[in-house]
């Protein structure tokens, strides 16, 4: 393995530090790999930087360079890599690895975007077989091929009234409210929207066309959104009937969350995820800042990218600048183009919604309780997590929301159980074609209830 680092700041590679934002961070990396950092314990951090990194500049033309990370700082949204480059390899020109590109799992159009990706190949063992670095330099090295999988500290549950119990034992805070969501395999899973998720080779499978599906859908079904005011609105019909999009369902009742974690997947081990928030923090349907994310959805991805967000630190900035300064910042921030178009879309819902976005708005996850528009939501106490551009929610939690894990066996039984309780097919997907299949399954001669396949969620 190999962590291949690519950048378009000039010069960058000279410094011996860069950071980069957590959302570009093992894209390009098959999954295999990627489903082991559901969070960067010590141990996966101390075994990334025992492997070669390939140091490479946006484009064709610039020259690769040999080193080897040194160590690895999480700073809020960011990752903060130290470096050494290695003195006994000159620079590469990227015209000399372009004939073993794909021996080295590098895509053509990976080096036209900034990421950090770990590769499934051998670097020093194709570079020395290609003649490009010296034998016995590759000799002297060492490489870490195996990363440690990491596990998240969890309570386990294998029945409902452990579960109960569980969750009744969870202290909450005066002001804090708790959300949750099942997921049916928990080493499978991560907690990011369907919009964001990538195929086995770690490339993205809808985020270049956000805004393609967004209008398809409307085009081919536009009676169906006659009634919704707010984007935001859309994005959840949308979700409803499957659509990837920037949501991430949660519900406000543990047994719901519970159904979903056992109702595929059986002989898989599934999860339950504790989300606990201020209620202050606790967007609703008519939140600007809950439009301004949702309105990306609208920007075409060319002007997404083009989204200037300089450099600055989201978290500190505005604690070390003075009011002058942040409104200066936020003003040149909103001049830019996309911006401006952003704004043009949030207009169309909101026609008193002043031109003055703060940038780290844009990136936020946030907790969205939207209208109960439909009958799922309505029975399923759903809520949504809406994230921002390029955002990432820490599978460990954040300062705002914090996670807690509760791994779920004996998934069968606790079916029968929460069947008792009437969470079944029949009540989570109030249809009557979800009904109809409840109904006969259950009364089915001489053969027990088993769960169907609907995929509201996992």
């Amino acid at each position: 393995m190999y962590n291949l680092l690519v950048t378009a700041m000039e010069g960058a590679w000279n410094n011996g530090f860069y950071e980069y934002d957590r959302s570009r961070f093992l894209e390009y990396t098959n999954e295999k790999i990627a489903s082991s950092f559901k969070s960067l314990t010590s141990e996966l951090l101390e075994a990334i930087t025992n492997l070669p990194c390939l140091f490479a500049y946006e484009g064709h033309e610039s020259d690769i360079q040999i080193g080897k990370i040194t160590s690895i700082k999480e700073r809020g949204r960011k990752l903060l890599i130290e470096f050494t480059l290695d003195p006994h390899i000159q620079p590469i020109p990227f015209s000399a690895i372009k004939p073993i590109a794909t021996l080295l799992d590098i895509r053509d159009w990976e080096m036209n975007r900034t990421h950090w990706a770990i590769k499934d190949e051998n670097l020093l063992d194709r570079l020395s077989a290609a003649s490009l670095i010296n034998p016995q330099i590759h000799e002297r090295a060492t490489a870490q091929e195996n990363l440690p999988i990491a596990t998240l500290n969890d309570l386990k549950i294998s029945t409902l009234q452990e579960f109960v119990g569980k969750i009744l034992s969870i202290e909450k805070e005066n002001g804090v409210e708790a959300f949750y969501r099942g997921h049916s395999d928990k080493k499978r899973y991560k907690l990011e929207p369907s919009l964001f998720r990538k195929d086995q080779d770690g490339n993205y499978l809808y985020l270049d066309n956000e805004h393609i599906l967004y209008r398809e859908l409307i085009v081919s079904n536009s009676t169906d959104f006659t009634s919704d005011n707010y984007t935001l609105d859309r994005l959840v019909r949308m979700q409803h009937y499957s659509l990837p999009t920037r949501l991430l369902d949660i519900t406000s009742n543990p047994l719901i969350a519970l159904y979903f974690a056992c109702k595929t997947k059986i002989d898989a081990e599934g999860e339950i995820i504790v989300f606990s928030l201020k209620r202050d923090d606790i967007k609703y349907f008519d939140s600007d800042v809950a439009s301004c994310i949702a309105n990306l959805a609208r920007l075409p991805t060319n002007e997404k990218k083009e989204i200037d967000f300089f450099d600055g630190n989201d978290e500190t900035e505005h604690t070390q600048k003075t009011k002058e300064q942040i409104d200066e910042d936020i003003e040149k921030f909103n001049k830019q183009r996309p911006i401006k178009r952003l704004v043009h879309f949030i207009r169309e819902e909101k026609s008193f919604f002043e031109p003055k976005i703060i940038k780290s708005d844009l990136r936020r996850v946030i907790c969205v309780k939207s209208k109960k528009s439909n009958d799922r939501i309505s029975s399923q106490s759903g809520a949504f997590l809406l994230f921002g551009l390029d955002a990432v929610l820490d599978e460990l939690g954040t300062t705002d929301i914090k996670v807690e894990r509760i791994s779920v066996i004996n998934k069968r039984n606790i079916l029968k159980e929460l069947d008792l309780l009437n969470i079944n097919e029949s009540t989570v997907f109030p249809h009557i074609e979800n009904s109809a299949k409840y109904v006969a399954s259950k009364y089915e001669f001489n053969k027990p209830m088993q769960p169907t396949n609907n995929t509201s969620a996992e």
